[in-house]
């Protein structure tokens, strides 16, 4: 029961930084110009992946051109829905990445208006080059294991109708941990901890980092959702990093929203 609570506490503070629509709207929509260029560019592969996904589904499956027509139909639709859901979770995971260092000085302001709610900006902020470095490589070394759970997944849903069912759930809680650990970059660096020390204080609180991860996650998958999103995001991050490494002030805590 606690895990459930806290799993939804982390849903409420993700939806906690929409708020900052409210108290500082110019950045927010300073916020939508990179994600707008990145989702653009994903979609169009996400498209051409979707006119091409019968040729794909058949071009891997050579050893099926003989089987009865209803059993080969139906290995080249599982394989076709398996490669449209490993392509979402990649594509999630690509965004943000993508989008936080293409985004990285106007998310940079997002952030420190998030940070300065809760109390003092941290001092060990890094600079542009560096935080844009940090992200980079930070991606980068989340990149492999996406690609691994990916083809997992890819393999899950090649089993009819419960494979996928399965691979879309795990898709979000494996796409919402990703999603965790790459929104509280900003927060985390800033405070001087590294890429391990991040993933092991978001281990110790799994069920808020998924909570808030997977309903990022899940907004994600809305059209147009991942660009209104995304800065919202970033400042619900600043709660989430705050709440994990135990710097609830008292007034923090009273607070309701950003």
């Amino acid at each position: 029961m606690k895990r459930i609570r806290e799993f939804f506490v982390g849903v409420s503070l993700l939806f906690r930084g929409f708020a900052t629509w409210r108290t500082a709207p110019g950045l927010m929509v300073l916020g939508l110009i990179p994600a707008v260029i990145v989702a653009a560019a994903l979609t169009i592969g996400l498209v051409i992946l979707a006119i091409n996904v019968e040729w794909v589904a058949s071009a891997v499956t050579p050893f099926a051109d003989n089987w009865d027509r209803i059993w080969r139909d139906i290995a080249r639709v599982a394989i076709a829905i398996a490669f449209v859901v490993a392509a979402i979770l990649l594509v999630s995971f690509t965004f943000t990445t993508i989008t936080l260092i293409v985004g990285q000085p106007f998310y940079e302001l997002v952030w420190r208006h998030a940070e300065s709610r809760f109390g003092l900006v941290p001092a060990k902020a890094p600079g542009f080059w560096k935080a844009t470095g940090l992200g980079l490589i930070n991606g980068l070394r989340m990149l492999i294991p996406t690609i691994l759970i990916g083809i997992v997944l890819f393999a899950l849903g090649l089993v009819p109708i419960v494979g996928v069912i399965l691979a879309a759930i795990l898709g979000a809680f494996v796409g919402g941990w990703l999603l965790a650990l790459e929104l509280t970059g900003l927060a985390f660096d800033a405070r001087g901890l590294t890429f391990a020390q991040r993933r092991a204080a978001l281990r110790a609180r799994r069920p808020l980092a998924l909570g808030f991860g997977a309903a990022a996650y899940l907004l994600f998958l809305v059209p147009l959702g991942a660009v209104f999103v995304m800065p919202a995001a970033v400042a619900g991050s600043v709660l989430l990093t705050r709440r994990t490494l135990g710097e609830d002030s008292p007034i923090a805590v009273a607070q309701t929203a950003l």
